[in-house]
């Protein structure tokens, strides 16, 4: 499968593709505020079910503060590669497909909508993009995930 973008990959199963560790970096930038997060992320199967999980860990700097920081979510592989993501509590996010290596997911939150990109370069490396506007956040949040040799 071939992608229409110039230095995009396309991927033909995104859990495939996901599955193992990452780097993290991401840029997180709220009006005059920005912040940045360090840390890994995994992409394993569930053992209690037929999911997925992606766990981040790491270091979080907001207002010269350093904390840790952690997310989880939950994904369920589809058959056509794609995958559906949904929060740890259950609750749904977005689908993901990446096999244009593009892929624009939408989720309102209340009154806000959050807007993300997600970009595949390389085997090794995909781009996230979260744009967030509404009435209780304006934010933008870059990330690169670089698959971690280690």
């Amino acid at each position: 499968m071939t992608s229409p973008d110039p230095g995009v990959r396309a991927v033909p199963d995104a859990l495939a593709y996901l599955a193992g560790n990452w780097s993290v970096e991401r840029e997180l930038y709220a009006g005059e505020h920005v912040g940045h997060f360090s840390g890994r992320a995994e992409f394993r199967t569930d053992d209690a079910d037929d999911g997925w999980l992606h766990v981040e860990e790491g270091v979080m700097e907001w207002d010269g503060a350093q904390r840790d920081a952690s997310r989880t979510l939950r994904m369920t592989p589809l058959p056509d590669g794609s995958a559906e993501v949904s929060f740890a509590d259950g609750r749904p996010f977005h689908t993901l497909d990446l096999r244009r290596g593009h892929w624009t997911a939408v989720h309102q939150c209340a009154a806000d909508r959050y807007e993300g990109t997600f970009t595949v370069l390389s085997p090794d490396e995909w781009h996230l993009r979260w744009e967030v506007h509404g009435p209780a956040k304006d934010q933008l949040l870059v990330s690169v995930y670089r698959r971690a040799t280690t």
